[in-house]
């Protein structure tokens, strides 16, 4: 617990600022949602979040697979990333 602030992985602080960066730019559109307090406007608002989300996921999961590089065999990093295909693949046909 007392190593909570001290990474000392790049990587692993880098993946963690951008959750962080991603959870700040929700918080901050579900605030201007309650401050217009209009369906239209809040909807407007939500559309634009459309892009955080996933490339929030596209920039976690590169560097986290920047990380892993060496660690994991080929055929790893491959299930990984077919992984988060078939995640984007999935929310299509939604």
């Amino acid at each position: 617990m007392s190593q909570l602030f001290f990474v000392t992985d790049k990587i692993v602080f880098g993946m963690a600022g951008i959750r962080v960066l991603s959870a700040t730019i929700e918080f901050t559109a579900a605030m201007l949602m309650l401050k217009y307090g209009r369906v239209e406007t809040a909807f407007k608002i939500n559309s634009l979040l459309a892009l955080v989300g996933p490339t929030a996921l596209i920039c976690v999961t590169s560097l986290g697979l920047v990380g892993l590089a060496g660690k994991i065999s080929p055929s790893g990093m491959a299930a990984v990333m077919l992984g988060v295909a078939l995640i984007f693949i999935g929310i299509n046909k939604l």
